[in-house]
């Protein structure tokens, strides 16, 4: 089958971006996104909490992403366009659980972008430290300033963000392999023997622990957020999707179980509550100078950066793809007349983070995005299931294996990990998602409302 012209003719009458990303830009971008807040703050807290049982904390958290990178698989090829989860949710589902998927995806990857530049702020503080300076700065102007930078080279345009993006995630990969060949010999393989730190947490300290690791993972999916602007989607999204969750599984448990390894046992309370825990374990195992600018280094500048930047780019084209369905105003679907970017979506979403990174609070922050993360994948699972339903027609170039089970089996694991949550989370992210069904609602009763969402269904049509 001509899969182009069936993309032609599924597109009529949309105004679509430019294909400009391929394979390698795709799967930087997706992992650029996951490897970093997670990893380097409550994902390494979890190591101070669950001791030697990290480890299967973290082949869970993988085993439970794997699956539902497979859906995306299939529903990314078979509609490769701008939004993502919520543009699924929108065909199988109906548009006020679009309008839901949406509006978690949006906070969520925003908490991200602020939790990310508070935790620049904080390596980057111990890396001038380190190097017997002091930086005599709020952490939050920092983390301002660098969420600034981003809105500008989003701003700018996609081909410039991805030109960025392959440089962060090179130079995190880079600078770590020096870092674990350097600290290899302070390796201490005593500490992965059962109960070698004396902590056995209970089911419910496990699931919790497991939660804050899959954080680490979330995100596998963002390149079909932007799948209008992949080259050969059909191709290279289902690729994208089959890596991602193996190489965030291996980054993601070497980084853990070298921190399991270095730090001493006595020390393991202090990770669990450290704000820079990669940072405080390499000194307190004694490794300071070199070791530790060369870890603070790649965290800041590669993973820290290289999460940032997916996150303002992604969220906005969630913003422009649901303006374009109808649920909210056009004023959000607006492309720069010369950049070609939804420059509009951009701006707001960069003010949203300025203020989440104004709490200072990377706990709270994390919290909401994984309410929101959980939430949001649950509804995308519910859309695979309602495409398999309702869009039998569609054309598939890939088919996930097992649809029903899995998505089944998928949605009964994220309602476990989002059952021990935090409260304080939980009930910010039903607010959350009770204002935006407010909002929607709203906006879908105003006559503009009603035209926008009647002109959509007629265009598909």
């Amino acid at each position: 089958m001509d899969h182009s012209s069936n993309l032609e003719t599924n597109s009529k009458a949309v105004v679509q971006m430019t294909r400009t990303l391929g394979l390698r830009e795709t799967v930087t971008i997706t992992v650029g996104t996951v490897v970093g807040v997670g990893l380097f703050t409550v994902g390494a807290n979890s190591v101070g909490i669950l001791g030697d049982k990290i480890i299967f904390a973290t082949l869970v958290a993988f085993l439970i992403s794997l699956y539902p990178a497979l859906m995306y698989a299939e529903m990314g090829s078979a509609i490769p366009y701008s939004g993502g989860t919520f543009r699924f949710a929108v065909e199988g589902l109906g548009k006020s659980w679009g309008m839901l998927s949406g509006w978690n995806f949006i906070i969520s990857l925003v908490a991200v972008a602020a939790g990310e530049a508070l935790a620049f702020a904080n390596y980057v503080k111990i890396l001038i430290e380190a190097i017997g300076l002091s930086m005599p700065i709020d952490d939050r102007i920092v983390a301002g300033v660098l969420i600034l930078f981003f809105i500008t080279i989003n701003y700018r345009g996609i081909e410039l963000a991805a030109k960025w993006q392959n440089g962060f995630v090179f130079f995190l990969w880079g600078t770590a392999l020096v870092w674990f060949i350097t600290v290899f010999p302070n390796v201490d393989f005593a500490h992965f023997m059962p109960h070698a730190a004396g902590i056995s947490p209970d089911w419910q300290t496990f699931v919790m622990a497991t939660a804050l690791v899959w954080w680490c993972f979330a995100g596998f999916e963002t390149a079909v957020a932007m799948g209008e602007e992949v080259k050969f989607p059909q191709v290279n999204i289902p690729r994208a999707m089959f890596l991602t969750p193996f190489i965030v599984f291996a980054v993601t448990s070497i980084f853990q179980w070298f921190l399991l390894g270095i730090v001493p046992s006595t020390e393991l309370e202090m990770i669990a509550t450290s704000l820079a825990p990669y940072a405080e374990g390499t000194i307190s195992a004694g490794l300071v100078g070199f070791p530790l600018i060369l870890l603070c280094a790649g965290i800041a500048f590669g993973g820290d950066m290289s999460t940032l930047n997916p996150s303002v780019a992604a969220t906005s084209r969630y913003l422009f793809s649901m303006s374009r369905e109808g649920v909210l105003p056009p004023f959000f679907g607006k492309l720069h007349p010369v950049h070609k970017t939804p420059y509009v979506a951009v701006l707001v979403l960069g003010a949203i983070m300025l203020f989440l990174v104004s709490t200072g609070s990377i706990i709270y922050i994390a919290s909401l995005s994984l309410f929101a993360d959980l939430f949001y994948y649950i509804i995308g699972f519910m859309a695979f299931l309602g495409l398999r339903v309702k869009r039998k027609e569609i054309d598939r170039p890939y088919t996930a294996p097992a649809g029903i089970l899995g998505a089944s089996f998928s949605i009964l694991a994220y309602l476990v990990l989002a059952s021990q949550l935090p409260t304080d989370g939980i009930i910010t992210g039903i607010v959350w998602c009770a204002i935006g069904l407010v909002f929607y609602f709203g906006w879908s009763k105003t006559a503009a409302g009603k035209n926008a969402l009647q002109k959509r269904t007629v265009e598909k049509l």
